[in-house]
């Protein structure tokens, strides 16, 4: 049974994640007069949650991109501005935006961003520094804000932003609460409605229908079957004795949850049993080093000490990462292993409200491919393991 949750949305400042003065704190620190946001996910946070449905799949529109942009002025949260798509102004109709800027009048990158900075300029801002997202930002749209701003300095202002969502608000952890716990309910059906001769096609497809029937957007389903280690769709069959990785995203208004669980068809052997007992063991130990003043470090130093102890750990990895309202975020803890950025916080003290997921990967040469990932954040006296349950082998008839 799920639990009803609603979608984050701030009718006042007073209903966002963040402070105007941690914000205005952090671009203090960075030197920054004003901000420019343009990721979706950061639009989404800066304005407490909304995001337009129509191009919640898509950017293209005719011959531009649809350019969502949230200016905000450092120490003048009164002249914040939302520069919008034309078709937006039926969504402030049904709930009004909060900022007192808001600017519907825009289809693509460059009208956007000449809007913006027309409205830095009267803002005093010319010749101010501006961050922005340097990932986010089209060449079209920031020559057009660049030109119109000629005396301004640009800085890139992503890892900023990062940072300022490192730190989730109850609102926030309850949604990752609620889509983890449906991506497992979803898993455990998956798994059992499978059975000898189920392809991954369709088990991939019977995924993306139960999540979806539980209220989540589907993102992606990294399935592997048997002894092969490759997580793509495919026309393979499940067979007797075989394993099922199952790792999916599943995404609610806005929020990841992100796990992985293990099939198997027919009950498990006695092997079986052993890899994944192996597996959970370095699980718990990385576990166990989760809590306010502890750091990435030494949880993962923890985890690898167990990983070593074990018979397969030759075949064995383990790896942790932050994720929030998107799947690799702060607080940002290994080095290129395996996504490709540096793992500056591995020695900050773990702080209440930060989201983990903590991964361990047997890739046995024999028996396939057995992993777990579970979401945990961290509270006020320790840990909490979001979607604890159904960790053992989810057993599946092959009949």
């Amino acid at each position: 049974m799920m639990t009803p949750i609603a979608p984050l949305h701030a009718a006042s400042p007073e209903d966002l994640p963040y402070r105007f003065d941690a914000l205005d704190a952090a671009m203090e620190a960075a030197g920054l007069d004003a901000l420019v946001a343009t990721s979706k996910h950061n639009v989404r946070y800066l304005l407490g949650g909304y995001q337009f449905i129509f191009f919640a799949a898509m950017d293209a529109i005719g011959q531009s991109r649809y350019l969502p942009a949230f200016v905000y002025i450092r120490g003048d949260a009164g002249k914040t501005g939302y520069f919008a798509n034309k078709m937006e102004i039926h969504e402030h109709r049904v709930a009004p935006f909060w900022v007192p800027e808001f600017r519907p009048d825009h289809w693509g990158s460059v009208d956007t961003m000449q809007a913006v900075g027309g409205y830095l300029q009267k803002c005093g801002i010319a010749s101010g520094r501006i961050g922005f997202e340097a990932g986010f930002m089209p060449k079209d749209g920031f020559d057009a804000l660049s030109g119109a701003l000629p005396q301004a300095r640009f800085t890139d202002a992503s890892m900023l932003m990062t940072r300022l969502r490192m730190i989730k608000t109850r609102p926030e952890l309850d949604l990752l609460r609620e889509a983890t716990a449906r991506i497992s309910a979803s898993m455990q059906a998956t798994i059992r409605a499978a059975h000898a001769g189920t392809t991954k096609f369709e088990i991939i497809e019977r995924l993306r229908q139960e999540e979806s029937a539980r209220e989540l957007t589907f993102e992606y389903c990294l399935l592997t079957l048997g002894a092969s280690h490759v997580r793509a769709g495919s026309g393979q069959a499940w067979n007797r004795g075989e394993v099922m990785s199952i790792d999916s995203g599943g995404n609610l208004h806005g929020y990841i949850g992100d796990i992985c669980r293990m099939g198997v068809l027919g009950e498990p052997d006695a092997e079986l049993n052993d890899i994944l007992a192996e597996v959970e063991a370095v699980q718990q130990a990385a576990f166990a080093q989760i809590a306010p003043g502890k750091t990435g470090a030494e949880m993962i130093a923890a985890g690898e000490v167990e990983l070593r102890r074990g018979p397969n750990a030759a075949h064995n990895d383990f790896f942790a990462h932050g994720m929030g309202l998107i799947s690799h975020e702060a607080p940002f803890l290994m080095t290129n292993h395996p996504v490709a950025y540096q793992g500056s916080d591995a020695h900050t003290p773990f702080e209440p409200g930060m989201v983990l997921s903590v991964e361990t990967t047997m890739q046995h040469p024999t028996r396939g491919y057995v992993k777990l990932e579970d979401t945990v954040i961290l509270t006020e006296t320790g840990h909490e393991v979001f979607g604890a349950d159904n960790r053992g082998w989810t057993v599946s008839d092959p009949d």
